[in-house]
């Protein structure tokens, strides 16, 4: 059955999938194995090196000719060269394909990385230079090759490194750290987690361990057997074995972290085949080998989220005389400030301010507590028809979700996405059970499957179950299915 049928029945979609594994994660992806954008970018620069190093070449060649040339194939000599710069950019990304120069790694130094793009360089161009030989062309300038070469050098290098500062950054801020579980509190697993915490930079947060032997350190979270409770609170995305000789435990947690899509390495050992012709990776001084690794959809998460860069910058420039209009409504309404700016719990619990058109009375969180006892959703939604801290515009806004379109912003900065399980306050989250956690996995959303299947509906067990196969069985299709069917959604005001 396609999600699409599901759709369409929203008594269907709580059973679809029922042997599903734990599949991609939007909003999630991997530092070290990202591949589609290095590559795209350094597409983009090799080939401006190449155009700026033919006009150096041929100073009275202007780009409107390569341009031309490169459109219709006008000028011998000009078609000849834009044939090679293919030819050379390919070479280039295939070298440093071979010179795991993409393998992206924040254990690696500058001096390091750039001797890779060197190499990659050096050996695109004699490649390159070889195979203008043995097709006898004269109409390529070899000057002209050099002039890539000591172009793209810099240029490629650059790059890197104000690409690994942006990155060292958004740790520094906590986003993207990948948070880690060591199994084991033994020597070796105290030695790798103060290895890990002295190099904050890597990106590699140790939340604590696991040992089934008792101890005093307020690091250790549990035994072994508490693995899918700690996995689920800490939100773990990867796990370090370091207990060299309990095999059959090691392939336990192996079975128990791949159903629930969490990745695994072990320091290392072969323990019984499993870990048999596995990667070695260093990580600083300690030798990883690497068991299991969740594979990540990189372009399509690149897509995404290119998605909601493009989909919220033109939706906040175009909607701007609306938001003026709305704005004006709400100060005539009633006192207080035009947006309303809260704390929501967002990805792996993080917290963040989400921006909303005001709907409300100015004191409508102190009223809340007040009102508790009257909500009418069940789980840690809450919820009342006729809610009394509700303004007469602030009905109109919800009946149509206007008053959600400030989160465009939030979208832009990356804390939101335009499709993604909905944000929820601090205090609901403070209800959340262990199995609420799963929704957290990912980044939250302006709308969703719940809101255009079940918006109505009290039970928080039921938006967790949509959420739930939303984040399981997610794709860019998928998101664009549920972005297409919120429309007609708005348009007949279900909201409230």
């Amino acid at each position: 059955m396609s999600v699409m049928t599901t759709l369409d029945d929203p008594k269907v979609l709580p059973d679809l999938y029922p042997q599903s594994r734990v599949g991609p994660r939007p909003g999630t992806g991997t530092r070290r194995f990202s591949l589609f954008g290095p590559v795209a970018i350094d597409t983009v620069l090799v080939l401006l090196a190449g155009l700026l190093a033919y006009r150096l070449r041929f100073p009275m060649t202007t780009l409107a000719d390569l341009w031309d040339t490169l459109l219709h194939h006008t000028g011998v000599h000009r078609s000849a060269y834009l044939d090679f710069l293919f030819l050379y950019i390919a070479l280039y990304v295939l070298a440093g394909l071979s010179q795991n120069l993409y393998k992206v790694s924040l254990t690696r130094s500058h001096f390091h990385e750039a001797v890779l793009v060197v190499r990659s360089v050096v050996i695109a161009t004699l490649l390159g230079t070889a195979c203008v030989y043995m097709t006898g062309n004269r109409t390529i300038s070899r000057l002209a090759v050099a002039f890539i070469a000591a172009l793209s050098i810099p240029a490629l290098t650059l790059w890197r490194m104000f690409h690994r500062r942006l990155q060292k950054k958004r740790l520094a801020k906590g986003i993207g750290v990948r948070h880690i579980l060591i199994i084991g509190a033994g020597r070796i697993g105290l030695l790798f987690a103060d290895h890990l915490g002295q190099h904050p930079e890597w990106g590699y947060a140790v939340q604590g361990f696991l040992d089934s032997y008792q101890t005093d350190d307020p690091r250790v979270l549990g035994s072994i057997s508490d693995l899918r409770r700690v996995v689920r609170e800490k939100f773990i995305d990867e796990i370090f074995i370091s207990i060299p000789s309990k095999r059959e435990i090691v392939k336990s947690i192996v079975f128990d972290a791949c159903q629930m899509g969490i990745c695994v390495n072990v320091i290392p050992d072969l323990y019984d085949g499993i870990a048999w012709r596995k990667p070695v990776e260093m990580l600083g001084e300690f030798a990883v080998r690497v068991i299991h690794r969740e594979p990540i959809p990189e372009p399509e998460l690149f897509v995404k989220r290119l998605m909601d860069i493009v989909g919220s910058a033109f939706g906040l420039l175009v909607l701007s005389p609306l938001f003026a209009g709305l704005s004006l409504a709400i100060k005539l309404d009633s006192a207080g400030p035009v947006f309303y700016r809260a704390n929501r719990v967002g990805r792996k619990a993080r917290t963040f301010r989400c921006l909303k058109f005001r709907t409300m009375v100015a004191n409508a969180d102190v009223i809340k507590e007040e009102l508790r006892h009257l909500n009418e959703r069940e789980g840690p939604f809450f919820k009342i028809t006729e809610d009394p801290r509700i303004s007469r515009v602030g009905k109109f806004l919800r009946k149509y979700s206007l008053d959600e379109l400030p989160q465009l912003w939030n979208v832009l900065r990356g804390e939101m996405s335009l499709v993604g399980p909905r944000p929820h306050p601090v205090d609901d989250y403070k209800q959340y059970k262990l199995e609420h956690l799963r929704r957290l996995d990912v980044t939250p959303g302006i709308t969703c499957l719940w809101q255009i299947l079940a918006r109505g509906d009290p039970s928080f067990d039921r938006a967790l179950a949509l959420d739930t196969q939303y984040i399981e069985n997610w794709s860019f299709l998928l998101d664009l299915q549920i972005l297409l069917k919120t429309i007609p959604s708005l348009i007949r005001g279900t909201g409230a």
